[in-house]
């Protein structure tokens, strides 16, 4: 499979990441790929679709990101779970001329979404969700308190909770901005300190989520947001 590449074709160059992507799904759906399958290689990919190996590797890491491909060194790279043009979703774009602007808009929208979705959680969340929800925030806490900030075991912990809701929009929406918001600095601001006030608040929605109670997973969520956008405000400065 990895160095057939009959179905794909060159695109234009409008867009090439999103063109990028949706190509690769494409060619995973046609060719029949299934989890385990090795992808085209990077140069294959770079060939076939015309595009610059740079923008194959962003596309690569954006798989990555979403659990679809795993790079392995010396190997290639693996298809992990399926995927057609139709379910591949992207991160979404924000203008970084304005980054304190740009990530005070994503967190409205995010509040809005998030907080709700503590608390559908905390509703239909299942026996089977809790030990995971648990384990990630067991990670999340043990490297916060080794190396002061945990960027993407956070990330880990509340996709555990949004894939409790048993809603599968809340994981891929949130999942989308929540990778947009986070990938343009391992130390916001370079400050290892961002957002680390709101470490406690995160055992406390667990607690709330596995409790069932709705108000205070909702308060929980809020409070950990709240700290985000005053560190965004205060660091920004």
């Amino acid at each position: 499979m990895a160095g057939d590449t009959s179905s794909l074709e060159r695109i234009p160059r409008v867009d090439r990441v999103r063109s990028v992507m949706n190509a690769l799904a494409d060619h995973i759906e046609r060719a029949g790929m299934k989890p385990g399958d090795k992808l085209p290689t990077e140069r294959e990919l770079s060939l076939a679709l015309g595009v610059g190996r740079s923008t194959v590797r962003e596309v690569i890491r954006q798989l990555q990101a979403l659990g679809v491909a795993e790079p392995r060194v010396g190997s290639g790279t693996f298809l992990m779970r399926t995927i057609t043009p139709g379910t591949v979703h992207m991160s979404l774009s924000l203008d970084m001329s304005h980054l304190r602007d740009a990530l005070l808009q994503t967190l409205e929208v995010r509040r809005g979404i998030e907080v709700e979705a503590s608390a559908v959680a905390a509703l239909k969340h299942t026996l089977e969700d809790v030990p995971l929800m648990e384990a990630t925030l067991v990670e999340m806490e043990r490297v916060h308190l080794d190396k002061g900030t945990a960027g993407r075991e956070d990330l880990a912990f509340h996709l555990s909770l949004y894939d409790a809701t048993h809603n599968p929009l809340f994981p891929r929406l949130l999942e989308q901005m929540r990778e947009t918001f986070e990938s343009f600095f391992d130390q916001p601001f370079d400050r290892p300190d961002f957002a680390r006030r709101s470490f406690p608040f995160h055992r406390e929605l667990f607690e709330a989520i596995v409790a069932r109670n709705v108000a205070m997973a909702r308060e929980k969520t809020y409070a950990i947001l709240e700290i985000v956008e005053e560190d965004i405000k205060d660091m920004s400065r």
